[in-house]
């Protein structure tokens, strides 16, 4: 019963973190690049509007995500890896398919390698655990002779023969596999002869820093944690946390969003500083 319960959970978070972004855009304009909202592992879950991909429960497996939209040849995508554990063996694999992904059944497999990349349409390398420590950043990229190329902080690029089949569309994907339990992406971008392009709107890093100043009446009990309790009451889909999505949202930020419940709220102002909605920096939250 609870693993129904956070399943369902799961599912609605997941459903709420892809918000319709505003943003400019021109020539040198690659479009935003976020993960798939509705086509991902069965213990990924995404937040920072759908730029987070974060493997929620202790299992190495069941973190495959794609990006929602097609990339280009040569578009380097860049992504943090936010947190990993060391107790697992292997890291995060990265890879392209021509299969769109919101043409998949699902579940899918639990793991890329050899689940996937057995199967016609998919490609993928692992990556070195020397690679993906807590604050790393990666790069890869496929190119126009069909090779999948990765590049790391300070190192060299390295060019792994893949044969991906770059006449169809092409989707990212990542699987939050082994030690890697959380990655961020950090957009991407195309080097030409004359332009550079990137992916918009220019992405942050959230920002995990200690808390500057403490909230009254917001601090949770011993059992807060449990969430269960909470849903035996009726509250409309709209009222929920955007975090948590089982409590009440009664917290006022500075920037007029009303988003979180008091039980949240600490830990967001901790880990994050801002808000989960527009991202404005969190000053000094009202209770109301």
């Amino acid at each position: 019963m609870k693993d129904c319960i956070c399943s369902k959970m799961r599912e609605d978070h997941n459903n709420k973190t892809d918000p319709k972004m505003t943003h400019k855009c021109d020539s040198s304009c690659l479009g935003p690049l976020t993960f798939h909202p509705r086509v991902l592992g069965d213990m990924i879950c995404l937040s920072e509007g759908g730029r987070r991909a974060e493997r929620i429960e202790d299992t190495f497996k069941g973190g495959v995500v794609f990006t929602r939209r097609c990339v280009r040849i040569s578009e380097r995508i860049r992504v943090l890896v936010e947190r990993q554990v060391p107790h697992w063996q292997g890291a995060m694999r990265v890879g392209f398919t021509n299969v769109r992904p919101s043409t998949r059944s699902l579940p899918l497999p639990p793991i890329s390698m050899p689940n996937l990349t057995e199967t016609s349409g998919y490609w993928a390398t692992p990556v070195l655990e020397s690679y993906c420590q807590e604050g790393s950043a990666l790069e890869f990229w496929v190119t126009a002779d069909g090779d999948i190329c990765l590049k790391f902080q300070n190192s060299r690029k390295q060019r792994i023969e893949a044969k991906v089949d770059v006449r169809k569309p092409l989707w990212a994907m990542i699987d939050v596999y082994g030690q890697t339990c959380s990655v961020f992406l950090l957009g991407s971008k195309t080097k030409g002869f004359l332009s550079k392009k990137r992916s918009c709107p220019l992405p942050k890093p959230p920002i995990r820093r200690p808390s500057t100043f403490s909230l009254e009446n917001t601090t949770p009990s011993e059992n807060s944690d449990d969430c269960v309790s909470c849903l035996n009451m009726e509250i409309p889909a709209d009222d929920l946390c955007v975090v948590c999505m089982v409590r009440q949202k009664d917290i006022t930020l500075p920037c007029g969003h009303r988003c979180l419940c008091s039980h949240c709220t600490p830990k967001i102002l901790v880990q994050f500083g801002t808000c989960p909605l527009c991202r404005l920096e969190i000053s000094s939250p009202t209770v109301t």
